[in-house]
């Protein structure tokens, strides 16, 4: 599950040079309009990339790596040692570049992954859709005039247009997940804790993970046993037979269009016919979730930027900041009670867990709006698509996302969720889920 290098084939017998590898990444990059490509990254240097592929091909230990090869795209709020970590907003454009890279950063390209390009996303990371005035807006990967779901909306567009093999990815309340189930990819949400944050321009630190895109399950587990410098624990392949999974309907499975619910319905079907043993799951205490976190999440956003509020008056997404700004209407006390409410429900989840091996629901309720919806309708629009990947993230739990969606249709997702430190089990029971549900996925 952890050697995905696509430089050793075939046990080691087909072996390949990154550099080759790689320019043909950059072939595909330089193929695209300017201004596709300037949606897409913040800052893409390709000689700089392909100094990093021959430094590769150089390098014995490095090339033995279990991502050595991948090119992996980094969302712009992870540091690069020489590169500005913007957070995708001019305010940061100014910024003396990173002194040194990030720590998952760092870890990636020890394992012998590949940077690729700084991506563009949500400002601060803060919204669902992925909307960014000063950037541009990627649109999705299947309908240019549809969003491609933030934050990591630049680094998703990466992998669905096949310009990278991954895109490191963080998920405050959904930011990996939501680009991800909108533009037909796989993406992993771990337990909040697993990943280091550290060389990461913050936005929660209660709520902030690193997650990878890619197109399956595989290739997530792989690079995020490189992410938490963990093995994965040496267990059998799961089987979907005899498998415990709750089908959550509070919350989770209201409101749901006419595509996700039938192909929800269609992913239930399949994991039932293949043995899965599936049982409707109420949990009372997901009805609070988005207004605790808001709370929280807001609090702490607000701390990471009340001294530069005026400027980002002057030249910040007006979104993004009335969001940061909604902190100065919270009471005193009403921060420290949706802590404890967060705690208690917790607590709940993690008890219940332990009667299932893990639980579903869509991992969005809506398949991708139309860019001009989601301007007309930002509020309601970037509530509803935030409303389940954002639940997980209230119960401190991991998650991964599959598409579910038929060839030809617009992309939906099937999330599978479990408690904190679930991780290895969640990715396992995903991979396990995963042909079943893909449909011919186009």
């Amino acid at each position: 599950m952890t050697d995905i290098s696509p430089l050793k084939r075939l046990s080691g017998r087909l072996v390949f040079r990154a550099t080759e590898r790689t320019g043909a990444a950059i072939d595909r990059v330089e193929a695209l309009r300017d201004e596709t490509a300037g949606r897409i990254f913040t800052r893409f240097d390709a000689v700089r990339v392909m100094r990093a592929a021959e430094a590769l091909d150089c390098d014995p230990v490095r090339r033995q790596g279990p991502l050595a090869g991948l090119t992996i795209s980094i969302k712009d709020l992870f540091d690069e040692a020489g590169e500005v970590t913007t957070a995708a907003s001019v305010y940061l454009a100014d910024r003396a570049p990173a002194e040194a890279d990030a720590v998952v950063v760092t870890r990636l390209k020890s394992a012998g992954a590949i940077p690729f390009g700084r991506t563009t996303m949500s400002e601060f990371a803060y919204s669902g859709v992925g909307l960014n005035p000063h950037f541009g807006i990627p649109g999705n990967s299947h309908d240019p005039s549809r969003i491609p779901g933030g934050s990591t909306s630049g680094g998703a567009l990466s992998v669905a247009l096949g310009l990278a093999d991954v895109a490191l990815g963080s998920d405050t309340g959904g930011s990996v997940r939501i680009p991800a189930a909108f533009n037909g990819l796989a993406g992993f949400k771990p337990t909040q804790a697993k990943v280091p944050l550290d060389g990461a321009f913050p936005l929660s630190q209660s709520y902030d993970s690193v997650g990878p895109l890619a197109r399956d399950i595989r290739i997530c587990a792989g690079v995020h046993a490189v992410l938490c410098g963990e093995t994965p624990p040496d267990f059998a392949r799961r089987e979907p037979k005899g498998l415990r999974i709750g089908v959550v309907h509070t919350v989770l499975a209201e409101g749901l269009d006419a595509q996700v619910a039938a192909d929800f319905a269609s992913a239930v079907q399949a994991l039932s016919e293949n043995g899965v043993e599936l049982v409707d799951v109420d949990m009372p205490a997901l009805a609070g979730a988005g207004a605790i976190n808001r709370v929280i999440v807001g609090s702490e956003a607000h701390r990471v930027h009340v001294d530069h509020l005026d400027a980002l008056k002057e030249v910040g997404d007006p979104r993004v900041l009335r969001r940061i700004m909604a902190a100065t209407d919270f009471s005193p006390g009403e921060e420290e009670q949706a802590r404890g409410e967060r705690a208690a429900a917790q607590a709940t989840f993690a008890a219940l867990a332990s009667d299932f091996d893990a639980f579903i629901a869509p991992t969005i309720p809506v398949v991708p709006p139309l860019i001009a919806e989601v301007e007309a309708d930002y509020d309601r629009l970037n509530a509803l698509v935030l409303r389940n990947p954002s639940t997980v993230n209230f119960l401190d739990g991991c998650a991964a996302t599959i598409p579910m969606h038929a060839a030809g249709s617009l992309p939906t997702g099937l999330m599978v969720f479990g408690p904190g430190g679930a991780d290895w089990d969640i990715l396992a029971i995903a991979q396990c889920f995963e042909p079943f549900v893909r449909r011919k996925v186009s």
